[in-house]
């Protein structure tokens, strides 16, 4: 429900897994095939026999890798939520999620009518340089045709990624263009950025910076610091970090960006498990913004490296939390390779908040589906709506000014922030959930985007954009598409279509930072983190419960 108002963006899924080994015994009663148990080598388990004994015996032929790939995948997940398998052919890609690079076109695409859509075109990337152009349709790789009900988001990826200096060649649909337009791409690095956007926002005559984190990867800590100090340069004197449907990453460079606002000696995070020795992060006291004032943003899919900042910045009272509870990831995963290209991330330890706690929330081995449900559950229970019906079931721990704070749960802000469904009718969910609202708004991009790019900043777009009538013609577009027309539920929720629709134009044409300057004008989350910071709340006192 609560995430309806976002745009409809290409997201990457990726499969994760281990290996396991060979061989097996067996021995024949009447009717079975008799095996001469001395030709075979014992093997190390029953796993590794059984994956030999069906290759050798079977009636049938088998791909005994795709077994083993599969068998190793429903192996790992019966350990914990978080522990995965990860096939050879996926591990590039699983990698390059958090790498600063990838090798490939440089391109960001959706999937309209099953077909290619170029979105936006990354900046001195490999297809700007030959002139593909935002709004440009893909309909052929390699003199091949790639469209239709197949093509989906990693079957492109995989396309399209290549190593690096290899050609790709693209057969191009353009808007005004009758014929197919062809153009030989070498395929280059591509940076894998963390830092969504930075920017300021000016409250009276005060300046905020606002820096949104989408991932914790190779060079997150680096893009923060250097977002910090830009924003520094232009006048910021406080700052708000979005983390926000950030679902973490590596550790190490929470810890470092945690560092940034702590005393000498302040505790991070510490971590230990059965055959891992007690680690602890402490910061160094050189961090530049210790005394520099902020707030952190959370809600439920804020997790894992996350949590660990959030959680060290609020249990050392360095900065006001604001939004929702947390996802609720305490497990520490290592990445250990296998030699024919597969990997497995395994957890080998929990980690800990300055205060003591363990912020996982409780899950059963093997009950995977439930535990990712539990997002579901929530909304059920009202815990977006009411901070009241957020359970506080763990166990308790007093920070060091005497805050009580809770293990098993996530991360609980100072300030809940509730979600409005005031506005929210069924011919809103249906017009988000069918995709209408993506699709009409990309529609609207493509045959505007000339326009709408030379307007340039999302203030003047948004203006433009309230000229246009789109809710008539949203209204129109979905009659069109099945949904049908119910004028006083797009009266209740012109509000939220609006800033869907305009949200998701923006997003289209503009830059990442554009879409986000323009949702945070009304965002009460991000208005809740300014007032705090205008009023100089930032830095938490003592209490007697966690809020």
């Amino acid at each position: 429900m609560k995430k309806y108002i976002l745009p409809t963006l290409t997201v990457m899924v990726f499969a994760l897994g281990i290996l396991i080994g060979s061989v097996l015994q067996s021995s024949a009663t009447d009717g079975s095939l008799a095996l001469n148990a001395g030709q075979w080598s014992m093997p190390s388990s029953k796993v590794d026999q059984l994956l030999q004994l069906m290759e050798s015996t079977y009636v049938d032929s088998l791909d005994v890798d795709s077994i083993t790939d599969e068998v190793m995948s429903e192996l790992v997940q019966k350990l914990d939520p978080h522990s995965s398998y990860i096939p050879k052919e996926d591990l590039e890609m699983v990698s390059a999620e958090l790498s600063g690079s990838f090798s490939g076109i440089g391109v960001q695409f959706t999937i309209q009518q099953d077909t290619i859509r170029i979105v936006a075109v990354i900046a001195g990337g490999p297809c700007e340089g030959v002139g593909v152009l935002a709004g440009d349709k893909i309909i052929t790789v390699d003199d091949s045709l790639f469209v239709g009900k197949k093509i989906n988001n990693e079957k492109v990826m995989r396309t399209l990624r290549g190593e690096k200096g290899t050609k790709v060649k693209l057969g191009i649909l353009r808007p005004g263009t009758a014929e197919t337009l062809y153009y030989t791409v070498t395929r280059g690095d591509i940076p894998v950025t963390s830092v969504d956007a930075k920017f300021i926002i000016e409250k009276g005559d005060k300046k905020i910076g606002f820096i949104r984190v989408n991932k914790f990867g190779e060079t997150t800590y680096k893009e923060f610091i250097s977002a910090l100090a830009e924003l520094r340069e232009k006048g910021a004197s406080a700052y708000i970090i979005d983390l926000r449907e950030n679902s973490g990453g590596y550790m190490d460079q929470a810890i470092r960006m945690a560092n940034e606002f702590l005393s000498h000696n302040d505790l991070i995070v510490y971590a230990e498990g059965r055959a891992y020795p007690r680690y602890e992060a402490k910061a160094n006291g050189q961090g530049r913004f210790k005394e520099t004032p902020i707030t952190v943003l959370i809600d439920d899919f804020s997790a894992s490296a996350s949590e660990i900042l959030s959680g060290a910045l609020k249990d050392n009272h360095r900065a006001t939390i604001v939004g929702e509870q947390s996802f609720g990831k305490g497990l520490v995963q290592q990445q250990m390779p296998f030699s024919d290209g597969s990997a497995v991330r395994l957890t080998v330890a929990r980690y800990y908040t300055p205060s003591g706690r363990c912020i996982q929330k409780p899950y059963e081995k093997g009950h995977g589906e439930e535990y990712e449900k539990d997002i579901m559950a929530r909304y059920e229970r009202g815990e977006y709506f009411s901070q009241d019906s957020i359970p506080q079931e763990g166990e308790q721990y007093k920070t060091s000014i005497g805050r009580i704070v809770y293990g098993g749960g996530g991360i609980t802000p100072d300030i809940f922030v509730p979600e409005d469904t005031t506005a929210i009718t069924s011919y809103y969910r249906e017009a988000v959930l069918t995709g209408l609202v993506h699709q009409f708004a990309f529609t609207y991009a493509d045959e505007n985007r000339a326009k709408l790019t030379a307007l340039r900043t999302p203030d003047r777009m948004e203006q433009f954009l309230r000229r246009e009538n789109l809710l008539e013609k949203f209204a129109q577009f979905g009659e069109k598409h099945q949904l049908r027309r119910r004028n006083l539920m797009l009266k209740k929720s012109r509000r939220l279509f609006e800033r869907s629709i305009y949200g998701n134009i923006i997003n289209n044409v503009g830059e990442r930072a554009d879409y986000l300057m323009f949702l945070c004008k009304d965002d009460p989350v991000v208005v809740k983190a300014q007032e705090i910071l205008d009023k100089g709340l930032s830095f938490p006192a003592a209490s007697t419960t966690e809020k």
